[in-house]
């Protein structure tokens, strides 16, 4: 016996044709997408604030020039700060002494050739009421604003052996190091080791028609009690009326940094201050292990992050959804994080350079806000850009500056060496990567 088919009751409803399904759902899929924001017009006028504290090697030599007590404070002039001569411009990225630096460039779309301006500052910065930008003379054309994430990879072929270790704790961890041999060398190999996280924007920068300041005609240090914090405003020809601003105290210079160092049976222990307003930190160490038996030079590589990478583009400001990003994927400390161990026998006892950066936040601003309606077109008349790191460096087992100055654990300038001067660090590194 057949069984019926099940009959279905109610009305009967017309099919839908098959090219008016597919456009109803094609309607519902772009209902769920946000709609398109109208385009927005670059600001009028535009700024760059980069700020840094350096400490550690070298500190000593920040505070010259201002007499006191400072036992370096003869030598301030060959590092061009102290002694009335002028500090000079980009001391942000270098960090050459110890010290908290400014760098600032302005813009303005309205007067390309803009020769020079001026920046109200907050009496607590303790700079002065204003600080005067020139603009360069013979410049380099301005730089392309590239802020994308990427890997860069070097433009010289290293010489000798790079071994690249990477992660916090006290045993080399499986898998490491990662070795680049020049004997063996294939292009992708380079690609593989020479891994370099990078998000940094454009900053303070020197061309033509783009004033900036420290300059030749003033700039100095930013004194150790100097802050940020409060009203600051641009003036220049062709820029807007009212390129006023508060910076608040979340976005101020950030203390110094102070790395210790201890020996851990064999491993390097890292311990540092928490700044309160760090996003994240990252610390790399490199040293040579001089000539091996085959005859090559061979360099040791090593950074925080529980992914490989050499570092090399992550001592630098980084925007703030990287440093965010990178956090949670563990290539940056979190902010919370103040110890670090370097595996046991990856550094020699002697001779290694140590770094650490602290990522402070970004500060973006513009005028007028975008526009709540995502139809309207923006148009900002200015837009400010401040970026804010704190850095500092040190080598295990060498005796600081004011130890060496002091005749402890060093020898004083001047004192000829009882022995012809070994390689540090810093020459080994030079030479095997061919710079």
């Amino acid at each position: 016996m057949t069984t019926p088919a099940p009959s279905f009751r109610g009305p009967r409803r017309p099919l839908v044709p098959f090219a008016t399904a597919l456009a109803l759902c094609a309607g519902v899929a772009g209902a769920q997408q946000p709609a398109p924001k109208a385009p927005s017009k670059p600001p009028v006028a535009q700024a760059w604030i980069d700020v840094a504290t350096f400490s550690g090697l070298g500190a000593g030599l920040g505070g010259l020039g201002g007499g006191g007590n400072n036992p370096l404070s003869a030598l301030g002039g060959l590092f061009g700060v102290g002694g009335g001569g002028t500090v000079p411009f980009l001391s942000t990225q270098s960090g050459g002494s110890g010290g908290r630096y400014m760098d600032v460039t302005l813009a303005t779309r309205a007067n390309p050739q803009l020769a020079e301006g001026t920046q109200a500052l907050p009496a607590g910065l303790q700079l002065g009421p204003a600080i005067k930008l020139l603009s360069p003379k013979d410049a380099k054309p301005v730089p392309g604003d590239d802020g994308d994430e990427r890997v860069e990879e070097p433009s010289e072929k290293p010489k000798g052996r790079l071994l690249l270790y990477w992660g916090c704790g006290d045993t080399v961890r499986a898998g490491q190091p990662r070795v680049l041999d020049v004997a063996k060398l294939k292009p992708e190999d380079v690609a593989k080791f020479f891994i370099s996280r990078r998000a940094t924007q454009r900053g303070a920068h020197s061309a033509t028609g783009r004033p900036h300041w420290p300059n030749p005609s003033e700039g100095k240090r930013v004194p150790d009690g100097g802050s940020l914090v409060g009203e600051h405003e641009f003036k220049g020809q062709g820029v807007p009326e009212g390129f006023k601003f508060a910076i608040p105290a979340a976005n101020d210079l950030m203390p110094a940094l102070t790395l210790t160092t201890a020996d851990k049976a064999g491993a390097t222990a890292l311990e540092w201050n928490a700044l309160p307003t760090a996003r994240g930190y990252f610390a790399g160490a490199f040293a040579g292990r001089g000539e091996q038996a085959d005859g090559a030079s061979e360099m040791v590589i090593w950074t925080s992050s529980e992914l490989p990478d050499t570092g090399f583009g992550l001592f630098d400001y980084q925007t703030n959804p990287a440093v965010e990003r990178w956090v949670k994927e563990r290539v940056l400390l979190a902010p919370t994080t103040t110890r670090c161990t370097v595996p046991k026998g990856v550094l020699p006892a002697e001779g290694s350079f140590l770094r650490l950066i602290a990522y402070g936040p970004e500060l973006n601003l513009a005028h007028p806000p975008r526009p709540a309606d995502p139809k309207a077109v923006w148009e900002p008349q200015w837009a400010v850009k401040l970026r804010v790191k704190s850095m500092t460096t040190a080598m295990p087992g060498m005796p600081s500056m004011g130890d060496v100055m002091k005749g402890e654990g060093g020898t004083a300038p001047g004192t000829p060496p009882a022995e012809e001067k070994k390689p540090g660090a810093l020459d080994l590194l030079r030479g095997v990567l061919g710079r």
